[in-house]
């Protein structure tokens, strides 16, 4: 089942005030925390801005929708990249070009949601979960759709949608995880793998789609 942005969003904060001072402190400490390889609690959070618990579990009831605003936080520009070109694979790459630096910069926190969610996998697995609020992430999916809209009527549905999960696969932190741990390379190197494989991609199946349809018209 896709899980689209909206689905994964956190209540819009109020903009400015007290309320809105309070919350900007909970995020920073939070980011600051994961920056340094923790998944903390909310109470933790609360004890490391130096604000009550009562009033920490007001503005985020679960660690989920805590992480989910340091992340929200984190990812900045990415979630309002919006593409220009008419060429889907321009766009994948300005896509690209645009959210892996970022998501290089706050490596630490994306590594620490993934963890979060990783935790919560096994818990579920061991029956142990509860009625705890799943971390969910689906950014990724509206990003790959708007880049690849100029496909939208070029490419059958169930091909647009297979490309766009293929490229999933190297947008997010998991490629940084892949190549920069397991491979050793460098923050850029990897970046350049993740960009020449996505272009890659979209060429594979734009090929695909104009053989299919030359097969399909000499039938």
């Amino acid at each position: 089942m896709n899980i689209s942005l909206k689905s994964t969003q956190t209540p819009v904060p109020p903009e400015r005030g007290p309320r809105a001072r309070t919350r900007k402190l909970m995020v920073k400490t939070a980011c600051r925390l994961m920056q340094a390889g923790l998944t903390p609690s909310v109470s933790e959070v609360a004890e490391a801005a130096e604000v009550s618990r009562a009033t920490a579990y007001r503005y985020f009831p679960s660690e989920v929708a805590l992480v989910h605003a340091v992340v929200d936080e984190a990812l900045g520009p990415i979630l309002n990249w919006k593409g220009k070109s008419l060429d889907a694979e321009e766009r994948v790459r300005d896509l690209f070009e645009t959210s892996l630096p970022r998501i290089a910069e706050f490596e630490a926190t994306f590594k620490a949601a993934l963890r979060l969610s990783l935790d919560q996998w096994a818990r579920a697995q061991g029956g142990t979960l509860g009625e705890e609020p799943r971390f969910t992430r689906g950014h990724r999916i509206d990003l790959l759709g708007d880049a690849l809209a100029p496909l939208r009527g070029t490419l059958p549905d169930d091909s647009f949608d297979r490309l766009a999960q293929a490229l999933s696969l190297i947008f997010g932190i998991e490629v940084y995880t892949v190549l920069k741990d397991i491979w050793g390379l460098s923050s850029d190197q990897s970046s350049n793998v993740a960009k020449w494989a996505a272009c890659a991609l979209v060429r594979a199946a734009v090929a695909e789609a104009r053989l299919q349809a030359a097969t399909e018209g000499k039938g």
